[in-house]
């Protein structure tokens, strides 16, 4: 199938991360409605190869790569697959990430911590590692990372995800300060109350809990994936062409009461 030749990312190619479902999902599908070449990259292949079906269904192009983004070579051969299928690399969102077990930070098992940093922070490191030296041969390009408010504020019971989610806005800070003059612009945003798979599996998909999520919520309501993908379009666009190594807060108000 050709590319679309319309839309502002026309000829380009993104990189998403966790696009099999949620959050990734719906940016994979909006990168592609605005004319880029998707490559569509998650743990799980029949998640991915449904996300790419979708994708083509719109009349866009996508490739789909299985990931564990802790497994450098497992990203090297996405990236590597991501190239063979489009020649090039304009745009990352690292999206892959996974929640923790809720547990006091006293009774938190040093697994889970791991596993955590592991996936949420180190794999970010890993994917902006080899994604950049792609991009920069395109003459640069934008990045975008997923943090969390939690990466701004803290979260009862959940030590290791809200370290590796401050550690993602200070990787993104960095990162972006090194490469801006390279005409790669490095930003993260950072997702409240979300209504997606990973959202069901922490509200335990009762409607208790999700009544409780909501009550946070000063918009009265949780937020949408594709609220989410938005803002991370407008991050990748010209139309932020002054934005570098911003966190950008999309959570209907949580965090600011």
């Amino acid at each position: 199938m050709e590319t679309k030749q319309q839309g502002i990312f026309a000829g380009k190619a993104a990189f998403i991360t966790g696009a099999g479902t949620g959050i990734g999902r719906a940016t994979a599908l909006a990168f592609a409605r605005e004319g880029a070449q998707v490559a569509v990259v998650g743990i799980t292949a029949t998640d991915n190869q449904e996300t790419v079906r979708l994708i083509e269904q719109q009349g866009g192009r996508a490739v789909a790569a299985t990931c564990d983004v802790t497994r450098p070579e497992d990203v090297q051969a996405a990236l590597a697959k991501t190239i063979d299928a489009f020649g090039r690399l304009d745009y990352a969102f690292n999206n892959a990430g996974v929640e923790q077990q809720a547990a006091l930070p006293a009774e938190l098992d040093e697994d889970e911590w791991d596993r955590i940093h592991d996936i949420n922070l180190r794999g970010m490191y890993l994917c902006l590692k080899h994604e950049i030296p792609l991009i920069l041969q395109q003459g640069g390009g934008a990045i975008v990372n997923t943090s969390s408010g939690a990466g701004v504020v803290g979260i009862p019971k959940n030590m290791a995800y809200t370290a590796a989610k401050h550690g993602v806005i200070g990787l993104t800070r960095s990162a972006a300060l090194d490469y801006a003059p390279q005409n790669l612009r490095i930003n993260a945003v950072c997702p409240g109350y979300i209504d997606t798979p990973m959202m069901d599996r922490f509200t335990g998909g009762t409607d208790a809990g999700r009544a409780e999520v909501v009550a946070q919520e000063p918009i009265g309501r949780m937020g949408t994936p594709e609220e989410v993908a938005n803002a991370v379009i407008w991050l990748c666009s010209d139309a932020s062409s002054f934005v570098v190594g911003h966190a950008l807060v999309v959570d209907g108000g949580q965090t600011i009461q």
